[in-house]
């Protein structure tokens, strides 16, 4: 089993290019279309013109809860990497040519609270596989109504197909792997309340890279009247994990499992005790309000509080991160006549941040004599409008554009006088206008135009060299993509076909230096050219012995160029973007029996990966296997069990997952765990609805 933080190893679901999903009962087996909420659309995706994947569940996950890289990286131009247990990547798309750890560069949400901080960066490895049940991907800039970001935007929900009962799983594997996860849901329909848990521990593949995570979360939405519903989310989690570092090539070629060693005068990862300890706490509630037939108002109103500590092997990070922020859109809808129908929708967000970063020298793994003590104030704010008008219900056209302003300020308290910086990233416009024509016999075509813009975050203004760099300028670029789909055999068997171009100004690149610490430059220019292309085949058998199957099929090919880029005498331009293999192909085949057994087989492969500028070292191409196999049991449509066992990486190959880009000193590898196996046990208990009361006489 892949030693991977648990979180959305759905996304591995045969549904997550098609949006759809099968609904099982006890004859047939169909295919139900699920709603877009990004943007504002609450439709179907065949009937707007967001190109969004929206993935809902109705009956659990294909493969290991914890095998979270290989599910993200089923979807064509989506890419998870993963530099230890617990440090994630996400790269939409090429957005992660910035980002040496973290989730940068695309905007996340959970259940409408903006889970990206004021300072751009996202704590993905917060979350557990049970804090949702319903997500939303968009690929490319989503600035016209979410802000800043070029990489695009994930929406995340929990309240899906609530029904009151129990969940509990309980998961082991390979390198002592341990998951456990319990569900709740209690109350009733107009007051639902859901409460998870989850605890997820390992030792391991490589040295030094032990983790450990406690989450817990709770839901409550309440219906005051037919106009008004309030939902309040809590969410909390205590993470652990090691962080090896990375190998040189022969090292990795020696001994991939081995932790970084000593070097340049810098101790080895396991005599550092290099780990990050990290709580994160968020709280928020929204309002929803229906004020007539035409008007309504979403407000959502948060704060959240993170912790780090950092002990590297160059120095030891304590980072203090409260913040307060809060979210309105006012929409106004109505039907023009029969045939044609308009909504506008209005808002803004805004956000503040106040953090403290301290940086001391590391001693085995304790702070020792302080380096930089930094105070620094984010303000964010973004304004937006957004039209959508449906004709017919085969014209779909949205267009929006916003008004964005972020200002950062630090105050280094080390110094004496106490040294003040500040920059301010201005009137930046994000405009978007997408279109979807829907033509007969299934087919249809969908076209956007957009804009991009994303300012420096926290960690490229302040990296880990301790050098503040408020010179560095926010990267912009527009967005053309065009995309064509195609159903074919009653709905069987669905193909989709996305080209894109994107043009980045003032791109963000990162550096390390020879201690692995990193620094970020302004690149000229990039040149991302992609193809993304799907297919879905899904068919029932009533009455015989195989209820359904589904194969499905992801190729992502990408042509990914600095254009000019030149740093000192060394020219990069026409070089290839390190961090993103050129071609990625994933195969998905899914067959459940009727008796109750059920086979998920998974086929992975990426092209070779540039890991510098000047393209002088690259990681190998490698393909991966994975199977599971299990038997799911329901017994008086109350209690349902679930008992599975797989593997991961069944070629046992060796690779290099979460490379180090541009690193010094050659240290690009963290090898990824070879074959690996796990197995597990689930049960869930539904609540019978309670029998309607009688008519009152």
């Amino acid at each position: 089993m892949k030693n991977k933080v648990l979180f959305l190893p759905f996304l591995l679901l045969h549904y997550a290019v098609s949006a759809q999903q099968p609904i099982l009962s006890d004859s047939s087996a169909t295919l139900e279309e699920v709603q877009v909420r990004s943007f504002e659309q609450n439709r179907k995706q065949s009937q707007t013109a967001v190109n969004a994947i929206a993935i809902e569940f109705n009956n659990g996950d294909r493969n290991n809860k914890t095998a979270l890289v290989s599910g993200f990286n089923t979807i064509a131009g989506v890419r998870m990497e993963e530099r230890s247990p617990g440090s994630y990547r996400i790269n939409i798309r090429g957005s992660s040519l910035r980002s040496p750890f973290g989730v940068r560069n695309v905007k996340v949400y959970w259940n409408d609270i903006p889970m990206t901080d004021p300072g751009g960066n996202t704590y993905f490895n917060q979350f557990a596989y049970n804090n949702f049940s319903w997500i939303e991907i968009f690929k490319g800039p989503a600035g016209s109504m979410y802000g800043a970001g070029t990489g695009g935007l994930i929406q995340m929900y929990n309240l899906g197909k609530w029904q009151p009962g129990a969940t509990a799983e309980y998961n082991i594997g390979s390198f002592n792997r341990h998951t456990l996860l319990a569900t709740v849901n209690f109350g009733q329909k107009e007051n639902k309340n859901q409460i998870t848990y989850a605890h997820d521990e390992a030792a391991g593949y490589r040295e030094q890279s032990a983790m450990r995570r406690d989450n817990f979360s709770w839901i409550s939405q309440l219906k005051i009247s037919e106009r008004q519903k309030i939902t309040a989310s809590v969410l909390y989690s205590n993470l652990y994990y090691q962080t090896p570092g990375a190998l040189t090539e022969t090292e990795y070629r020696n001994n991939p499992k081995a932790a970084r060693p000593a070097a340049g005068g810098f101790p080895s990862a396991i005599n550092a005790r290099a780990a990050i300890y990290q709580q994160n706490l968020t709280a928020g509630f929204t309002n929803q309000y229906t004020f007539s037939k035409q008007w309504s108002n979403l407000t959502t109103l948060y704060a959240s509080f993170n912790q780090v500590k950092n002990a590297a092997i160059r120095n030891y990070e304590r980072r203090l991160e409260p913040s307060t922020g809060g979210r309105t859109v006012f929409s106004y809808e109505k039907k023009i006549n029969t045939e044609s129908q308009i909504k506008y929708s209005a808002g803004a967000e805004v956000q503040a941040g106040w953090f403290n970063t301290r940086v001391s020298n590391n001693r085995n793994g304790q702070p020792d004599t302080v380096q930089t003590n930094d105070d620094i104030l984010f303000l964010v704010s973004n304004f937006f409008i957004q039209g959508d008008w449906i004709i017919k219900e085969k014209w779909f056209f949205n267009t929006g554009i916003s008004l964005n302003r972020s200002s950062v300020e630090f105050s280094r308290l080390s110094q004496y006088p106490v040294s003040n910086q500040k920059r301010i990233y201005r009137n930046e416009l994000a405009p978007r206008i997408s279109f979807r024509r829907n033509f007969d016999k299934g087919f249809a075509i969908k076209a956007t135009v957009s804009r991009g813009f994303s300012p420096p975050t926290i960690a490229e203004l302040l990296p880990s060299t301790g050098v503040i760099s408020t010179e560095l300028e926010a990267e912009y670029g527009w967005n053309y993509e065009l995309t064509l789909i195609q159903s074919l055999l009653k709905n069987k068997l669905r193909l989709e076909a996305t080209g894109f171009y994107f043009k980045l100004n003032k791109a963000l690149v990162q550096r390390r230096d020879i201690s692995g610490a990193d620094f970020f430059t302004n690149a000229g220019n990039t040149k991302q050219k992609g193809l993304e292309l799907t297919a879905d085949f899904f068919t029932s058998f009533p009455g015989k012995w195989v209820y359904y199957c589904n194969i499905n099929a992801a190729l992502t090919m990408n042509h990914f160029r600095y254009g000019d880029f030149v740093r000192g005498t060394v020219d990069f331009s026409g070089k290839t973007l390190p961090s993103v293999p050129a071609r990625s192909f994933s195969l998905l085949a899914d067959v459940q029996f009727k008796n109750g057994l059920y086979s998920n087989a998974t086929w992975y492969a990426a092209s070779s990966i540039m890991l510098n500028d000047a393209n002088t070292a690259k990681a190998d191409a490698y393909q991966l296997l994975g199977w599971r196999i299990g038997w799911r049991k329901t017994i008086n449509k109350k209690y349902k069990w679930n008992f599975f066992a797989g593997a991961d990486n069944l070629l046992d190959e060796k690779y290099s997952l979460g490379n180090d880009i541009n690193a010094a000193a050659g240290r690009y590898f963290n090898a990824a765990p070879g074959r690996n196996y796990y197995a597990g046990i689930s049960f869930q208990w539904i609540k019978p609805s309670a029998p309607a009361a009688p008519p009152l006489k």
